[in-house]
């Protein structure tokens, strides 16, 4: 199943510097041996709920496995600097669904799971 790691950055400047520069132009060759790409990357997002400062970055992997192997690699954490000591940020891994996923089947699990209220 696919995973996802999911970025929410915070450039401190209007420009990326050289270091932030160098780490764009190098992560792409870091993440083909693990089957990584970029989903979304460099683009505006549209706000239509709540606050959302910063940029969105999400790659997706083969799996859970191939998302560690990748960030845990001699080849990115010579690289995560580069982005660290100039962009503050969170960064998550996370399972996706599959192509037959039915949010009601989860909902159905949530509320048999629930506290029943007392009688």
């Amino acid at each position: 199943m696919t995973a996802y790691v999911i970025g929410h950055l915070y450039p401190t400047t209007g420009h990326p510097g050289e270091e932030v520069l160098s780490y764009i132009e190098r992560i792409q060759s870091t993440m083909v041996p693990f089957g990584g790409r970029f989903l979304v990357h460099g683009t505006q997002v549209e706000v239509v709920e709540g606050d959302w400062p910063g940029a969105l970055v999400v790659v997706g992997f083969p799996g859970m496995a191939a998302a560690r192997g990748w960030y845990e690699s001699a080849a990115y954490q010579e690289l995560l600097p580069l982005r660290t000591r100039n962009m503050a940020g969170d960064v998550v891994f996370v399972d996706g669904v599959g192509p037959d996923y039915d949010a009601s089947v989860t909902a159905a699990a949530l509320r048999a799971a629930a506290p029943q209220p007392r009688r």
